[in-house]
């Protein structure tokens, strides 16, 4: 530790250790707010880059990528320095490319966020869709089915009738000398033979629809399966598709001869685009997620604060004669006050006196810019500047030193005066 530290500590007691102990508290939380800032913009140019990179060219989408990061960080510092009254043009201009930065970052990060966020409602879309396309070609199907029962039911229970009415005689198309008779006779047998027939059709009919309805059952669970996870459900989707297909073959086959217009079958998404990220595209912002946006701007958000909040200019510190000329140089300034930022402000002008001494006050301006260009001041306006935080404990240690000084040809004068009394005595 510096010497000149252990002394404050022996001279100034509890006070000075928990003054030293603070200052560094603060100082650490300022140089780790460094790598943090660092982090964060490393975290948003990899959102902003990846978004960026699906539009234009991977190296091309890097190197915008960290001029954006970079642009914000170093505006975010600069303009905690500038006030608005100093400099407008250089103000806005800033700000203008600040502003330019965080919205390219921000929309380019968007995409990432809105993949990340919106990646389970795209799978369960996918899978509703899958699920209702399937499920309105089966309930047509079953409604078509259905149709095609009744009706052929209809069928075998009209020829039932006509053969119960050619064993009798009542059928209408019987002769006259042979209506009235009750009998197997060749109206009867004919019928009957049609009604045979029929039955035979439809009952090979139905057989045929139970193997239908065994391949609708599958699909129906093959379709409940696909609730698993997108990784785990190839066999089942592919399951899916083979046994649409079958479904669709097996009931045209079967209904075509007796339904004219059938269904079409639905054209499901190949299994490759069923379980396919999302890929960042101008249409995620027409199905605009707030929450995606929310955290793309709060990266940002984080990123200039803390960038804004450094204060920090300086290139580097001030050395000893640097510090000596700069403490000598502001004690010739003699109009301070306290603004609104609670910073000591400074006029920098000449006074009327001054003026009329024609007083030289180059080496004074000298000392002004070296601490503007460092960082150590801020400018207000044309008239004055204010002290930044990192020069408070500058003068506040020069003083100090020059207390000492004080103290110590105070007490050597003393010393002189008693001992010479004492050598008259």
């Amino acid at each position: 530790m510096d010497n000149r530290i252990l002394i404050k500590m022996k001279n100034g007691g509890l006070g000075r250790l928990i003054n030293i102990i603070q200052t560094l508290f603060v100082s650490l939380l300022r140089i780790w707010s460094i790598p943090i800032v660092l982090m964060l913009s490393v975290a948003s140019g990899f959102t902003t880059y990846y978004g960026m990179s699906f539009f234009i060219t991977p190296w091309i989408a890097l190197i915008i990528t960290i001029a954006i990061q970079s642009i914000m960080v170093i505006c975010s510092v600069e303009i905690a320095g500038i006030h608005w009254t100093a400099n407008r043009t250089r103000y806005l201009s800033v700000l203008l490319s600040l502003l330019i930065a965080v919205t390219a970052s921000v929309s380019f990060s968007y995409f990432k966020f809105y993949q990340i966020s919106e990646r389970d409602s795209i799978r369960i879309n996918r899978l509703n869709q899958v699920r209702t396309d399937v499920g309105q070609y089966l309930q047509k199907i079953m409604a078509i089915k259905g149709e095609v029962l009744v009706e052929q039911r209809s069928e075998l229970d009209k020829l039932g009738k006509e053969v119960a009415q050619a064993y009798f005689g009542t059928h209408p198309e019987i002769v006259e000398s042979y209506k009235r008779q009750v009998g197997e006779g060749p109206f009867y047998k004919h019928y009957k033979q049609q009604l045979e027939e029929k039955k035979e059709q439809f009952k090979t009919f139905e057989s045929e629809l139970l193997k239908l309805d065994t391949l609708i059952n599958q699909t129906s669970i093959n379709l409940e399966l696909l609730d698993k996870d997108p990784q785990e459900a190839h066999e089942g989707y592919q399951n899916l598709l083979l046994g649409l297909q079958a479904i669709q073959i097996q009931f045209n086959q079967q209904v075509a001869k007796f339904h004219d217009s059938l269904p079409a079958a639905p054209r499901l998404m190949p299994y490759s685009e069923y379980i396919q990220g999302i890929k960042p595209s101008f249409a995620m912002w027409s199905g605009f997620s707030l929450f995606a946006l929310t955290c793309a701007a709060m990266v940002d958000f984080f990123t200039v604060l803390l960038s804004y909040r450094l204060e920090f200019t300086a290139p580097g510190p001030l050395t000893e004669q640097e510090e000596e000329l700069v403490f000598e140089c502001l004690r010739q300034f003699t109009e301070f006050r306290i603004n609104e930022n609670d910073a000591l402000e400074m006029v920098i002008e000449k006074t009327e006196i001054e003026r009329a001494r024609k007083y030289v006050d180059w080496p004074r301006m000298f000392a002004v810019g070296l601490l503007l260009s460092r960082g150590f001041m801020r400018k207000i306006d044309n008239r004055t500047v204010e002290f930044a935080p990192t020069l408070y404990p500058l003068i506040a240690e020069k003083m100090s030193d020059k207390l000492q000084q004080i103290k110590m040809r105070s007490k050597s004068a003393t010393e002189t005066t008693g001992a010479g009394d004492h050598q008259n005595d």
